[in-house]
Order: C-alpha cells, then structure tokens, then sequence
C-alpha cells in the first residue's frame, strides 16, 4: 500500500516534494545556518544540493511507499518544512522534520509528526523511531509530545556536518511502536 502523496491536517498540507520547489527549499530553510544546525544533512550552499533533494526523495517514493513530504500552510500555501519516512525496511522507518526559522514555535512539528505517525501506521510500519541532537530539546519536546518514547543515548553516532566540529557525536533515539 502507497501513502498519498497529499495529506491535509488542520493547518497544513504535507505533499510530496516536485523539482519546481527547490528555489523555495533552499531559500526558506535548506541553507539557513541556524534552521540546520542540529540537522543529519549538510546545509545547502547552492540550489543544486537541493535539486539533488528532490532526485532523492523522487527515488524514495519509487522504491517505498512514501518519503519525503514538504510542509506548507494551508491556509496561505507558503512552504515550511519537511518531514517524511525514511525506509530501512517494510516495516521499519525514520522520521525527522525541518522548518523555517519563522515557523518555529508554532506547532506546526507536532501537527506534522502526527501525520507522519498516520502515514507510518496505514502503510504498515511498526517501529518508527528518530534520532535527535542531545542539545535540541525543542525537538526531544515535540517526539514526546507525539508519544514517542526515548530509549537511549547512542555514542559517537552520528555526524552533525553543520556543526563546527562536524565530527561523530551523539545522539538521542526516540521511538514509537506502531499498531
């Protein structure tokens, strides 16, 4: 089973990333220093890191039965973020999130992580875990706002390239087990 490729919350619209939206991808949040500072992925420094965005995610949704999704206002369509499901397995898949520094504080992480939830569960993922930078409490706040639970802190981990360092630090796993 596929998930949609639109989804419609309260205030959002998540939908399935097109070439035609990099421009706005990279200048609302993809190259921001401070909106990817705790982020997995290298800051965008041109708008062909984020076409390769869009060929991935393209490549994501052929190969999984979704992937990475934007998120926009419902209300005025202006674009906020992402999110989405990263596969591992049929039944195993990350999610994260990313939004512009002036969606920040709205709400906007945990009515989209709902949704992902939704998502995770109608196409048949049972665990649906994320990793977060130890210093991001913002965002350990949002996963235990959506019933993820946190099950340990993994040493040397992960790469934080947008941090000065850009060495293996560590990281928080949180996790949810689905229906």
């Amino acid at each position: 089973m596929s998930a949609p490729q639109r989804i419609e919350t309260e205030r959002l619209v998540l939908r399935k990333p097109e070439s035609e939206d990099a421009a706005a991808i990279f200048a609302r949040y993809a190259s921001d220093r401070n909106v990817t500072r705790f982020l997995g992925w290298p800051r965008h420094t041109a708008v062909d890191d984020t076409f390769e965005f869009v060929r991935f995610s393209n490549a994501e949704w052929q190969r999984w039965p979704a992937g990475p999704y934007l998120i926009e206002s419902r209300e005025s369509g202006l674009l906020l973020g992402s999110t989405g499901l990263g596969f591992e397995s049929r039944h195993r898949a990350s999610t994260g999130y990313v939004l512009a520094k002036d969606a920040w504080r709205c709400g906007y992480a945990t009515e989209a992580l709902r949704a992902i939830v939704t998502v995770a569960t109608d196409v048949g993922v049972r665990r649906l875990y994320a990793l977060c930078h130890p210093e991001h409490s913002v965002s350990c706040r949002v996963l235990e706002k959506c019933a993820f639970m946190r099950e340990a802190t993994l040493r040397r981990y992960a790469e934080f390239p947008n941090l000065p360092a850009g060495e293996s630090g560590d990281v928080l796993c949180y996790s949810r087990i689905l229906p």
